[in-house]
């Protein structure tokens, strides 16, 4: 019987020596270590379990899986103090690690160091179990095996007891540095080997550019950190912008200026987030232009501020408010964009210099500033568009017109692809207004080409009409059937189809639709003006008159030089 007890209490005054075996730096260490509650998007408890803070303002580790599925979550110190976890600063759900601040409520907390060195196989190895207790114990080990992850960071198996409240606590090397996180045992060995993840590689998760798209990150509703460097923090901006919803972005622009107070483009951005409130409630106006002045005193680059307020002014002002905010008219746009041309003249702010002046109808000034455009480094199918409109509303020689839109397509892709072809329409009308309905043709033709034909039944009536410009009957004929086609209901492409049949000679078909037209529509003045022209050509001049005289008093406004020419 003594023989058979030898071998468990060996056991156990080997388990009791190694728990009593406690290093000096245990009691200051233990403080760092905590309790963490995750809640589920009911505000139900989630998980419960354990982490530790690794810097004094609240930068902590624990292990992804307590935190998956999670919308907020507490730690619990060692004192009994509850704070809540305010960003997750990264993850990795490989290796189970998750790397997030807390809002602390003091002005620092204790904090472990994070060693920069892995210990070496057969090194001593403590695990420091949170407790609310003075004392505590630590369990004792050795390093048994030591592997590589993501090339410079470590994945460590340990020769130690581990119970289940002791899962993602930390292991400590003889100096009292952290090295690892704990991890639940697996495998046949159970009882005296577990594992950690290296606290170091749990250091190195971050929050990139793209860590939007992360799906482990994805699956935690807590808000996520910036990166830790403005370019891609900016990106980062730029991306959330139209993923977050409005509050969230919000945040994450307070986030943003609070990381890098000096960064203009904080300011800015959040000056347009919230000009876009001010639609219901103009005090995010006085805000935005509070965050606008901001930007002004921290800017290296003010001619960048002062474009940004001119151009949020002139959106502003595109917007039609019904009540106009203090001086947030185009002439303060041109004012700011103006100011920014002033320190450096770059042609992005010489185009929205030209916007503005479009806006306000000075077509002359708008032109001149589009045509300084051109002449530059960003000239582009848009800014010889701008230029042609421009020329175009001015009155400007037609051809002229048409010789800007010949190099903004030229700028275009080539062949045209669908999302450059409306400049081909564009040049197609302004080609009709040139007089030169052909080249309109052309221009019909290559957009149904770059479209790959899907059109609807307006692109086949505006090319019917060039088609019987230049002469082109059976494609004017061809098309109209067309747009009759798509749209049998509209009595404005019947009417150009007997137009058609009267400019080629077919009278009675001619008459034939037009009497179609008139059972559908009895005031559908147009027609009885189309009839009598095709009974002019058939010598029927009564009937002419007679349907001529009906036209003129349903009010068409063509049918006068008729009624002089055939009736009197």
């Amino acid at each position: 019987m003594k023989k058979i007890l030898i071998l468990p209490l060996l056991l156990f005054f080997l388990i009791q020596g190694s728990m009593a075996q406690t290093p000096k730096w245990v009691e200051k260490a233990k403080r760092a270590v905590f309790s963490v509650v995750t809640y589920d998007k009911n505000d139900k408890m989630l998980n419960t379990g354990n982490g530790f803070f690794v810097s004094e303002d609240g930068l902590a580790l624990s292990d992804y899986t307590l935190f998956k599925g999670a919308e907020r979550a507490v730690v619990i110190t060692s004192e009994g103090k509850q704070m809540p976890v305010s960003l997750i600063l990264g993850a990795n759900d490989m290796y189970d690690v998750i790397k997030f601040r807390v809002a602390i409520t003091e002005k620092k907390v204790p904090a472990l160091i994070v060693a920069k060195i892995a210990p070496a196989v057969g090194a001593d190895a403590w695990m420091l179990p949170y407790s609310t207790q003075k004392s505590i114990a630590c369990v004792t080990g050795k390093v048994k095996e030591v592997s590589k992850v993501a090339g410079e960071y470590h994945y460590y198996t340990l020769g130690m007891q581990m119970k289940d409240k002791m899962v993602r606590c930390p292991v400590m090397n003889a100096e009292g540095q952290v090295f690892g996180i704990a991890q639940k045992s697996s495998g046949i060995d159970t009882v005296t080997t577990c594992y950690a993840a290296g606290a170091a590689f749990a250091m190195s998760q971050k929050i990139s550019a793209l860590s939007l798209g992360d799906a482990a990150l994805k699956k935690i509703g807590i808000r996520k950190g910036l990166p830790e460097t403005e370019d891609q923090a900016l990106v980062y901006l730029f991306m959330a912008s139209s993923s977050l919803s409005g509050d969230d972005y919000e945040k994450l622009l307070d986030d943003f200026i609070r990381q890098f107070p000096a960064n203009a483009d904080g300011y800015l951005r959040r000056a347009n987030y919230y000009a876009a409130k001010g639609k219901d409630d103009q005090t995010w106006y006085d805000k935005a232009v509070a965050d606008f002045n901001q930007a002004l005193k921290v800017a290296q680059k003010k001619d960048d501020v002062y474009y940004n307020i001119g151009k949020l002014m002139y959106a502003y002002q595109l917007s039609k408010p019904e009540k106009t905010y203090k001086d947030w008219t185009y002439d303060t746009a041109l004012q700011n964009v103006r100011q920014a041309i002033a320190i450096d003249p770059l042609p992005i702010y010489i185009q929205m210099e030209g916007d503005i002046l479009f806006a306000q109808q000075d077509y002359a000034g708008a032109l001149a500033a589009y045509e300084k455009v051109n002449a530059s480094n960003i000239a582009s199918p848009a800014t010889f568009f701008s230029a042609a409109k421009t020329k175009e509303l001015a009155k400007g020689d037609p051809k002229e017109v048409v010789a800007l839109m010949d190099s903004c397509i030229a700028r275009c892709p080539q062949p045209i692809t669908a999302d450059f072809a409306p400049y081909l329409l564009e040049r197609a009308q302004m080609n009709m207004n040139a007089g030169q309905p052909r080249n309109a043709m052309l221009d019909y033709d290559a957009y149904h080409t770059a479209v790959k034909g899907e059109v609807n039944d307006v692109f086949y009536y505006y090319r019917e009409q060039a088609a019987l410009k230049a002469r082109q009957f059976q494609r004017a004929l061809d098309d109209i059937v067309k747009a009759i086609e798509m749209n049998p209901t509209d009595l404005t492409y019947q009417a150009e189809h007997a137009v058609v049949n009267l400019r080629v000679g077919r009278y009675e078909e001619a008459i034939q639709i037009l009497d179609n037209i008139l059972k559908a529509d009895p005031k559908y003045a147009e027609a009885y003006r189309l009839l009598g022209l095709c009974q002019i050509q058939l010598k029927k001049t009564d009937e002419a008159c007679g349907n001529f005289k009906k036209a003129k008093e349903l009010g068409d406004p063509n049918v006068d030089e008729l009624i002089t020419k055939y009736c009197k």
